[in-house]
This record gives structure tokens, C-alpha cells and sequence, in this order.
């Protein structure tokens, strides 16, 4: 009696699905770029979003006529009349027109880029931020941090003058969670959890998705929340784009260099799509700095400041710092539909910074007055190289990311899955330091009438040559 019941619901089942059928398909713009987050609603009973590439897909559709409406923020709404075939997959793609005629071109993309942005907000469970490349190519941020900081919500920590790392609702980085294509990626530096947002380029990413609050369907281990970089999706015709820019440094004296390519199409009838982009940015940086510790002569022994008493700086840090930071971007993605229920994805990014890093420190300390002469302690501390960048301290920076996916149509049941390797690195080859300092003080020229950048130096010319005048103990 059991075999007969599992019989007869074996049979039932597949007489449901002989009577419905599926539709799918993909929104895109009058330029064949996907849509996604736009809203659909079938017969004015079932309703979806379409996702970061635009698709979309209804599955156990009874047999028949429906009208389907298409919305997006910024385009005219659309209706399209489909047919549900039994045991059939329709395939449906709609494309949009934009809602508004302006003259600006620029104008256009920036309104067209946010539109993208806000549906994507709007077809999140959670609360999320979304900005997608027409905004974030509104800026000269050269990294994906630089970026983020525009968000609301978000502010980062910074180094070498870039963004690294990115706190979440005031949250440490360390407690946040960083994903390429909605796949983690590990730290680049063995310490900490952090991940290195100055290792990706702005260039190469379509959309940033924030999640300021975590979903029982995400990992449990972001208490301020989630950042989910995506790369670029394939587009439906041939896309050529580039950038190339340049300067010059005055501090370092050396020119910068940056720029980006992007080429993608579809082949094999439209089934294989294909997008390859990257991106070199070499910039030299320069710094010239002076901190200092001032103190008083407490001539009416009050312990205050009193109008009239003598002031220095008791300790003053000369530093300068000279980097040379190259960075280097190369992503690959692929989609084939091997037939409208049935598509694989590969997705791959890698990325590369070198730091190549010169800094002198000379610290004069414990300066006082003695008898007229001023005098201290000397020390110098060197990260040194020479002006081609040999033997210069390298911060060698790596991380890639590969992502297998598909997805599969299966009746009435839609199955994904996916694979990914992650891998991120850091090697520092070249580190050399030296340390030398004076056995007691030597005599000072002083000026401290700026106070914001008071002046030191030994009056021995042998001390204001490191080569001349030090030893090294044997």
C-alpha cells in the first residue's frame, strides 16, 4: 500500500509539472547593459527582482496567457504579453527605455548609474547602500576604499595617503566582512583580519553593495556588517572602453602614471559572453614633515606657563618619506548558456601593489640650553635606497579570487551552486634598517621662532653626514 502511495505521488508530480511551465530572461537598458534590481509583476499576482546581471525567472507557471510589467527607476515602465508552454522554459528578454530625454550626456550616465543603485536598495531584505560604477567614476578615487568612504555610514583608516582599511557603522575593520562576487576573501597580512582595500582598483568593480545589517542567510561573523565588491558582468554586444591619465609629483620629482581597458562581446551565437578588464596605476609619493615636544622654563617654579618664560622644543623629528606604489588589476569574466535553463559562470580577479618605500628620520633629543649653547642628543634611523629604488624597503602585496558557478532549472525547482578559491599573500624581500645615534649631545644650531616647524641641527659638519662621522661596533 506504501509503494502504491509514493507511486501515486510520483505521478501527480509529474503531471503537475506536465501542466506548468517556466519564464525567464534578463532586463536590459536601450545600450544592451543589464538592470538589475528592477521590478516585475506577472498577472498582478506574482512579482520579482532581477538580479545583479539582470536576469530573472519564474518557475511553476500554470499553463497560459500573462501580461508581465517592468519597472525601473528612471525608464518607462513596460508590458509584454508571454505564453506559458507545459513542460517549457519562455524566454523573455525586455528591454527598457529611458523615462528621461536630457541634452547632458554625463548628466544621463550619473542619472542612469543611480537609478541602477536605488532599485538595487530597493530589492534588498536588508538595510543597504548600493553604488554602482557611473558614480563612483564621478571621482579620482583610485582605490575601492577611497570609494566607500562616500557612503553613508562608513568611514576608513587610512595609509601612504589612501584608504585601507573600512570601519562599518563605527565598527573595527577586523569585525566586518569583506566578499568579491558574494565570496570571502582573506587578509593579504598574517596578523590581522583586516581586509587591504588599497589592493583593488575603483576601476574594476560595477557595484558596491554595503549591508549594514546582518541576515539570517549571511555568515555570522560581521557585527558592523558586510561589503560585497562585484566585477563586471558580461554585456549583451561588443564594449570598448579605456582610460589614461598622468602627473608629476613636485615633493618626490617623479611622474605618476594610471589608466584602464575594458573589452567585452559575446560569442558562439550569442551563448559565450566574455569581459576582460584592467587597470596600472603607478603613482610616487613625497613627504616632509616635522613633529615636535615643547616644554618651558618654569622660571617662577608654578608648574603653568607664565607670559615671559622661555620656550623650545625638547625633542624634534625630521622625517621624509619617498614611495614609489604600483598597482596592478586583471579580471576575467565568463557566462555560457547552454541552453535557457541551464547557464555557468566563471568569474576571476587579481590583484597586485607594490610599495617601494625610502625613509629618513633624524631625532634631536633632549635639547637644552647650557650656558648659551644649545645642545642634544642625535639619532638617525634609515630605510634607504638608491634613486632607482635599489635596496628600497618592497611591501609586496597579493590577493586573487576564482568563482565557479551555475545555474540550472530543474522543473519547477531552480538549483545554484558554486565554487571559489581565494588566495592572498604579502612579502617584504628587501628589509633593511639601520640605526645610529651619539654617545651623549653634541652642540645644536636652533630656530624655534616657528612653531610649526622649529629647526635642528649639529653644528659639527661631521655630524650632518652619516657617512663621515659614525661607527658601526664590530
Amino acid at each position: 500500500m506504501r509503494n502504491i502511495a509514493i507511486l501515486f505521488g510520483l505521478l501527480f508530480s509529474l503531471t503537475l509539472h506536465a501542466q506548468t511551465g517556466v519564464l525567464s530572461g534578463r532586463i536590459i537598458d536601450e545600450s544592451n547593459l543589464p538592470l538589475p534590481g528592477a521590478t516585475l509583476s506577472l498577472g498582478g499576482e506574482q512579482g520579482a527582482f532581477s538580479n545583479a546581471s539582470g536576469y530573472y525567472t519564474f518557475a511553476a507557471l500554470p499553463v497560459g496567457t500573462y501580461t508581465l510589467n517592468v519597472s525601473f527607476i528612471g525608464y518607462e515602465t513596460q508590458e509584454e504579453q508571454v505564453t506559458i508552454t507545459a513542460g517549457e522554459t519562455t524566454v523573455l528578454d525586455v528591454q527598457l527605455t529611458p523615462g528621461l530625454n536630457l541634452q547632458e550626456v554625463v548628466v544621463t550616465s550619473q542619472l542612469r548609474g543611480q537609478a541602477r543603485a536605488l532599485n538595487n536598495q530597493l530589492a534588498n531584505d536588508n538595510i543597504t547602500n548600493v553604488i554602482a560604477s557611473d558614480q563612483i567614476g564621478r571621482f579620482p578615487d583610485a582605490n575601492i576604499g577611497d570609494a566607500m568612504k562616500r557612503i553613508p555610514g562608513i568611514n576608513v583608516q587610512y595609509d601612504q595617503g589612501e584608504a585601507r582599511f573600512g570601519n562599518i557603522r563605527g565598527t573595527a575593520p577586523q569585525l566586518n566582512a569583506i566578499t568579491i562576487n558574494g565570496e570571502r576573501i582573506p587578509s593579504a597580512e598574517a596578523e590581522i583580519r583586516s581586509i587591504q582595500l588599497d589592493l583593488i582598483p575603483s576601476d574594476m568593480i560595477q557595484t558596491v553593495e554595503v549591508n549594514k545589517a546582518v541576515t539570517p542567510d549571511m555568515d555570522a561573523d560581521a557585527i558592523g556588517g558586510s561589503v560585497n565588491l562585484v566585477t563586471r558582468a558580461a554585456p549583451y554586444e561588443q564594449r570598448i572602453s579605456g582610460t589614461l591619465g598622468a602627473g608629476y609629483n613636485i615633493l618626490a620629482e617623479k611622474p605618476t602614471f594610471n589608466g584602464s581597458l575594458i573589452f567585452g562581446d559575446r560569442y558562439a551565437g550569442n551563448k559565450l559572453g566574455v569581459i576582460l578588464s584592467a587597470s596600472y596605476f603607478d603613482n610616487n609619493l613625497g613627504s616632509d614633515n616635522v613633529e615636535a615636544e615643547w616644554t618651558y622654563d618654569d622660571a617662577n617654579d608654578n608648574d603653568r606657563f607664565d607670559e615671559g618664560e622661555e620656550t623650545w622644543a625638547e625633542e624634534i623629528q625630521i622625517r621624509q618619506y619617498y614611495l614609489q606604489r604600483i598597482r596592478q588589476s586583471y579580471s576575467l569574466s565568463l557566462d555560457y548558456a547552454f541552453n535557457p535553463n541551464h547557464t555557468i559562470f566563471f568569474k576571476g580577479i587579481y590583484n597586485r601593489r607594490k610599495d617601494w618605500e625610502s625613509r629618513y628620520r633624524s631625532i634631536f633629543s633632549d635639547i637644552e640650553n647650557d650656558n648659551g649653547q644649545w645642545v642634544g642628543e642625535l639619532q638617525r634611523e634609515v630605510k634607504a635606497s638608491t634613486k632607482d629604488n635599489k635596496y628600497a624597503r618592497l611591501e609586496d602585496q597579493e590577493m586573487l579570487n576564482y568563482a565557479l558557478s551555475g545555474k540550472h532549472l530543474l522543473g519547477n525547482a531552480t538549483l545554484t551552486w558554486s565554487a571559489n578559491y581565494a588566495k592572498a599573500s604579502e612579502d617584504r624581500p628587501n628589509e633593511r634598517y639601520y640605526e645610529i645615534a651619539t654617545d651623549g649631545t653634541v652642540d645644536l644650531t636652533t630656530d624655534f621662532s616657528n612653531p610649526e616647524k622649529p629647526f635642528a641641527q649639529a653644528v659639527d659638519p661631521l655630524f650632518q653626514n652619516p657617512s663621515s662621522a659614525w661607527e658601526f661596533p664590530s
